[in-house]
């Protein structure tokens, strides 16, 4: 059995118009240094975007969030920032902006499965939750 670990994750959010601060969480980025571990994934609900904002530009979304994922893999891809260490990308990656891809306050976990953790913020912080249908 692995030994737990602790992990640093902020969820992503678009925010389609600023302005008004409203928003979609699309995805999840979780790094344990004890592990070398950056990771970001996204479950992006378009629909749900564009209820915010029919105009928000999809394909802006879609390069931003890529460009997360380069962060979190580093090397040449991304560019000056993936050259830094995999702590200073998550702070660069989580620090606080005024555009439309934003993230939350940073918070900690621990787990035994770094992945399965990352898993498990997408399931609960940014799929949506079903609701059971009521009974006739």
């Amino acid at each position: 059995m692995p030994d737990p670990c602790t992990y640093d994750y902020a969820i992503v959010r678009v925010v389609p118009r600023v302005e008004r601060g409203e928003f979609v969480n699309v995805g999840a980025i979780v790094s344990s240094d004890a592990k070398g571990y950056l990771a970001a994934r996204f479950a992006v609900d378009e629909a749900r975007l564009l209820a915010l904002d029919p105009n928000v530009d999809l394909n802006a979304v879609r390069t931003a969030l890529a460009a997360i994922a380069a962060v979190c893999a580093g090397g040449a891809p991304a560019g000056a920032i993936g050259r830094l260490s995999l702590r200073e990308r998550f702070h660069w990656l989580v620090a606080p902006r005024s555009t439309i891809i934003q993230t939350s306050a940073v918070h900690t976990g621990r787990c035994d499965d770094l992945a399965d953790a990352l898993d498990h913020l997408l399931e609960r912080m940014v799929r949506p939750t079903t609701t059971p249908k009521p009974s006739p």
